[in-house]
């Protein structure tokens, strides 16, 4: 096949020897199926941000540092060099992300080297040895329905005890590999604890799990998995091996309107004091 304009420099410094073919093409990025040696790897090639369909929200930069200021301002700025910057950092998000959760036990892709907006990584394959299928395109039974949400539930619990939420997990970025499931796409991915958003995010990515489980598995549709998931990270008490239930208690008791009315009274008149505080003393 003709080689990719992004995949001859790979090639001219000996990273990949062949590039065998295209795998995929998706919103962010187009994967081709290379070889190492002896290896066969996959070459995530990252689409130039004009052509991608999926953006950089800024709900996912939300909380991310730049260690250096003079980027930091080019990227807030908008300028050409922090477009390029801001394009960098989005995809050394997902090497090290890949690096981050692989270290905390979260079956993802093993990631080799990032370099020109090219990701070198593990080829996910399935039983047959062949490129593994994502979870969208398997049927299965309500017993293994089970099984692997179970499963993918863990990894969820993993990546936030690593400090990490996926944020756009779903089945069309999970692969069915010989030994279980693998999830790929983390470009997105959010830090738990300074990403403003992280909570709404955490449970998107377990409701979609219950959405897609629940097709083959119904009673997955009623539980609340994320809720519970998101009250044990806050209340410090979230591990690993965390017994979870798809249940959260919630206080049906009555509400104390009069004390509500005191605090929010008490709020009013405080601000009510500051201000009149400030203008004293800008008036001196």
């Amino acid at each position: 096949m003709k080689i990719p304009k992004r995949l001859a420099p790979l090639l001219e410094e000996g990273l990949i020897d062949e590039v065998i073919g295209q795998l995929m093409s998706g919103k962010e990025a187009t994967v081709y199926v290379v070889r190492s040696g002896e290896s066969t790897r996959c070459a995530k090639v990252y689409k130039d941000a004009k052509q991608r369909s999926f953006r950089q929200a800024a709900s996912y930069r939300d909380g991310r540092k730049v260690k250096n200021s003079r980027q930091a301002r080019a990227m807030e700025k908008g300028t050409r060099y922090g477009r390029q910057m801001q394009e960098a950092s989005w995809q050394n998000a997902e090497v090290d992300a890949l690096f981050r959760l692989a270290g905390a036990g979260v079956r993802v892709p093993q990631p080799y080297i990032c370099t020109d907006g090219v990701l070198l990584m593990e080829l996910v394959i399935d039983e047959a040895g062949d490129v593994a299928p994502r979870l969208n395109d398997v049927d299965m039974t309500e017993t293994r329905a089970l099984e692997l949400h179970a499963f993918l539930l863990n990894q969820v619990v993993r990546m936030l005890c690593a400090g990490m939420i996926h944020g756009d997990l779903s089945e069309y970025n999970i692969l069915l590999a010989a030994d279980g499931p693998v999830i790929i796409d983390l470009p997105q991915a959010v830090d738990a604890a300074s990403n403003n958003e992280a909570a709404s995010m955490l449970k998107r990515d377990v409701d979609n799990l219950a959405a897609y489980f629940g097709r083959f598995a119904p009673q997955l549709l009623t539980t609340s998995y994320g809720t519970e998931i998101w009250t044990l990270f806050e209340a410090g008490r979230l591990h690993v091996h965390a017994e979870l239930t798809g249940h959260v208690d919630t206080d049906t008791g009555p509400v104390d309107l009069e004390a509500v009315l005191r605090e929010l009274e008490e709020t009013r008149l405080e601000e009510a004091a500051r201000v009149r505080r400030q203008q004293e003393t800008s008036g001196a």
